[in-house]
């Protein structure tokens, strides 16, 4: 049985035929169906979001959220569904997520593997291939999922990819939107509240001073800084009222 359209499958073949995400024309409408009107609202209490309208609705974006959950891969598309209905978001996760059941359906549903203690060369073609696509890709900073609330140290790899794509084609336009996502518990279980903050794009032209390796440090420091922000503003839109709320 054929999952995959041409069409949807991006794999660089070139070096490692393994190095791929790919969208299943069939499962991902009925997996974002399934989340969007049933299981997440089913099981969340509150799903509050704001800032939806800092996603551009094209061109090459990578959404860096932070990660609390494994409930984040299926929540970032539930905040960004509305500003990019055309679009099947692409993930970059851990190999250990792309492992067994889940790594069959994560493998369906646009997620490709990294090796976060060794990332292969590999992987980042494949990115900047997907940003030179004007794809939307999702990377999580951190890398790994942090319960404590805090923005931890962050992985420079995502602004390697950011300017190796800007730089490979003159005006490509590539953003970096950050998001912060908050529980009301650091396990999330049955009525737990959710809030997600999507803050201002961070535009990788206005980093690209000829040094590759102290423009990601600059676009890194600055990421981090958004996140950071994004999570003082969570507790105190927790604790006041949010500007949208959206739960449909």
């Amino acid at each position: 049985m054929e999952f995959y359209s041409s069409s949807d499958t991006c794999q660089h073949t070139a070096g490692n035929p393994q190095v791929a995400s790919r969208v299943s024309p069939w499962l991902s409408p009925l997996a974002h169906l399934f989340g969007r009107h049933c299981l997440l609202p089913l099981f969340f209490g509150q799903i509050r979001i704001t800032g939806q309208k800092n996603i551009p609705t094209s061109g090459p974006v990578i959404l860096a959220p932070t990660h609390r959950a494994r409930w984040d891969a299926l929540l970032v598309p539930y905040a960004t569904a509305d500003c990019l209905r055309e679009q099947d978001l692409r993930f970059m996760v851990t190999i250990d997520e792309c492992q067994g059941l889940q790594g069959w359906f994560v493998r369906r549903l646009g997620g490709f593997p990294v090796d976060s203690k060794h990332p292969s060369i590999r992987t980042l073609r494949h990115g900047v291939e997907l940003l030179q696509q004007n794809k939307t890709l999702v990377i999580f900073p951190e890398g790994n999922i942090f319960r404590d609330g805090q923005v931890h140290q962050l992985k420079p790899g995502i602004a390697r990819l950011a300017l190796s794509a800007e730089s490979s084609h003159s005006g490509l336009g590539v953003k970096i939107i950050p998001i912060g996502i908050n529980y009301s518990q650091p396990y999330p279980n049955w009525g737990t509240d959710v809030s997600i903050h999507i803050g201002s794009p961070i535009r990788v032209t206005d980093y690209m001073n000829g040094c590759i390796k102290q423009d990601a440090k600059s676009i890194t420091v600055d990421l981090a800084k958004a996140l950071q922000q994004l999570s003082h503003q969570e507790t105190k839109i927790t604790n006041h009222a949010f500007a949208e709320i959206t739960n449909s």
